[in-house]
């Protein structure tokens, strides 16, 4: 019997490219977005159906796994997709910018874990895999509040697999380095001070590595077949990183003295 994918957040990027990934492997695969009307390319597709899905909104992610479960019997697997980089100076962040990020990246991806968990806990089988980031694990200057929502995800998932393993779930963390996204563009969330022009230098010194990192990216079919990857593996494996820097930087701030760590991202940086 085919298996079904319920994946979040996937009119662009990884998502969308997780979608293509696992009809492409013959899944019944619910690809659910916020407005899913304007999307005809991924509608006419085998084995894929869309739907309305917004995290920030319990009763949305309720109706939504209620349709998929009817349309399909069962959710397999859940893919916690859905979130966005919001970055910048912190002095400039009003308190309603860190909580749209924090709304979406944490308690949007929560809401859906516990709705996945709700359904796969009496069948006593799934894998709930959430799309952290090598920023889960590493920190770069200005994204203060996107590597507190992505440590949060970490945390979070990391103490969930000890309660979600005695049902047989398993728990998958993706943690994409530099992908070719629209996280460097319509998706991304960055602002500036406008009452003081002190964080000028050290912006446009930030920002210059940031275009780069986003031009030489990984395409994000590299991070959906990682996402298949770690949804199939029946292993207790958790963590999945992909693509440059994760594969380089996450071993060196494991290995070396943090001093020395710390220095190699400023002298990258050059702040």
């Amino acid at each position: 019997m085919k298996k079904t994918v319920l994946i979040t957040g996937s009119s662009s990027g990884i998502g969308r490219a997780a979608v293509i990934y696992f009809a492409t492997k013959g899944w019944n695969v619910a690809a659910t977005m916020r407005d899913p009307s304007g999307d005809t390319e991924l509608a006419k597709m085998n084995g894929i159906r869309l739907y309305s899905l917004d995290v920030t909104d319990a009763v949305s992610v309720s109706e939504a796994f209620g349709q998929v479960i009817r349309d399909f019997g069962t959710i397999d697997v859940v893919v916690n997709n859905a979130g966005y980089g919001a970055d910048g100076v912190f002095e400039a962040m009003d308190d309603e910018f860190i909580r749209r990020q924090l709304e979406t990246n944490v308690m949007g991806l929560m809401r859906v874990t516990r709705e996945a968990m709700k359904h796969m806990r009496p069948n006593r089988s799934g894998a709930i895999v959430q799309i952290a980031s090598v920023g889960g694990r590493v920190a770069f200057p200005l994204f203060s509040i996107y590597h507190a929502s992505k440590w949060a995800v970490e945390g979070f998932s990391e103490s969930l697999q000890f309660e979600a393993e005695q049902f047989n779930i398993r728990v998958k963390i993706i943690e994409p380095g530099a992908i070719k996204t629209e996280f460097y563009g319509r998706s991304r969330a960055f602002v500036k001070p406008s009452f003081t022009e002190d964080y000028n230098a050290f912006a446009a010194k930030v920002e210059k590595l940031n275009k780069r990192a986003g031009e030489k990216g990984a395409p994000a079919e590299a991070v959906a077949e990682t996402i298949f990857k770690a949804a199939t593996d029946q292993s207790r494996k958790l963590r999945y990183p992909v693509a440059y820097p994760a594969n380089i930087l996450l071993p060196m701030k494991r290995l070396l003295p943090a001093s020395w760590y710390y220095a190699f991202v400023r002298k990258n940086y050059g702040i």
